[in-house]
């Protein structure tokens, strides 16, 4: 359980669950889970293309995933049904980066890329993500007042002075960068989940955003360091494990609650 890459694993699911503790509230009170699944697909396409140009995954995943926080923004504001917009964006994404992943990502691992490799991941990695983390978490912290206030109505925003379009780049822009330091942790088809599901725990469990936030990332924290150890001990596969240990204290929540 002490061995090196265990370490490395903890130390990097620790920084993922933190940052999308924080990031998962903030998905759930805006209604922006298709947003997270669009952007989590898409960074398929990116990992291909950071393979045939000979880049950083990390580079060409968080490239495609900016690009489309900045699309997905623009629909919103031209597109009534962006749900469907999303839908339709995510799948097709999935659809074409598999493509792409086949035919020019010579010596990827599908399975890795859908699912992670946690356990695989080097110290430059766990840097990478707790940079990630650290980056997004100022961002919102910095801006939290016009965050809440955004969220809360585009209305009373706009009433005292803040953009509610602005803060929604931003946030798609952080969800952006969450998805591209977490790709190699939980996967493309698990990022999403590790959004929501500790948010949603924390919401049975909190009475302020500030309590739900806090108690979310301690969630993520616990699913992960959890998931992990089963993972271990059972040879489970690492990254459904902790989205699975997060599962089970949701439902520990929901019944806390009744």
């Amino acid at each position: 359980m002490f061995s090196e890459f265990m370490i490395r694993a903890m130390a990097a699911g620790l920084g993922v669950a933190l940052v999308t503790g924080v990031l998962g509230c903030f998905v759930l009170w805006r209604r922006m889970v298709y947003f997270g699944d669009a952007l989590s697909h898409a960074s398929i396409l990116g990992v291909a293309m950071a393979a045939g140009f000979g880049v950083s995954v990390y580079l060409g995943v968080a490239g495609v995933a900016i690009f489309m926080a900045f699309a997905l923004v623009t629909l919103t504001t031209r597109w009534q049904s962006i749900d469907t917009i999303l839908g339709v964006v995510a799948h097709s994404f999935l659809a074409i980066g598999l493509i792409a992943a086949t035919v020019f990502g010579q010596g990827i691992s599908i399975e890795a890329v859908l699912f992670g490799d946690i356990l695989a991941v080097t110290w430059l990695d766990v840097a990478l993500v707790w940079g990630g983390a650290i980056g997004v978490i100022s961002v919102i912290a910095s801006r939290w007042r016009k965050l809440i206030v955004s969220t809360v109505s585009e209305d009373l925003a706009a009433s005292v002075g803040v953009s509610g379009k602005v803060e929604q780049l931003i946030m798609t822009l952080c969800l952006a960068v969450v998805v591209g330091v977490a790709l190699k942790t939980v996967g493309a088809l698990l990022i999403t989940a590790f959004l929501v599901i500790p948010a949603a725990a924390a919401r049975a469990m909190a009475t302020t955003p500030e309590a739900m936030v806090g108690v979310s990332s301690v969630v993520g924290m616990i699913g992960a360091v959890g998931g992990l150890s089963a993972s271990y001990y059972w040879d489970w596969p690492a990254g459904p494990a902790m989205i699975a240990a997060c599962a089970a204290l949701f439902v520990a929540s929901r019944l806390k609650s009744v």
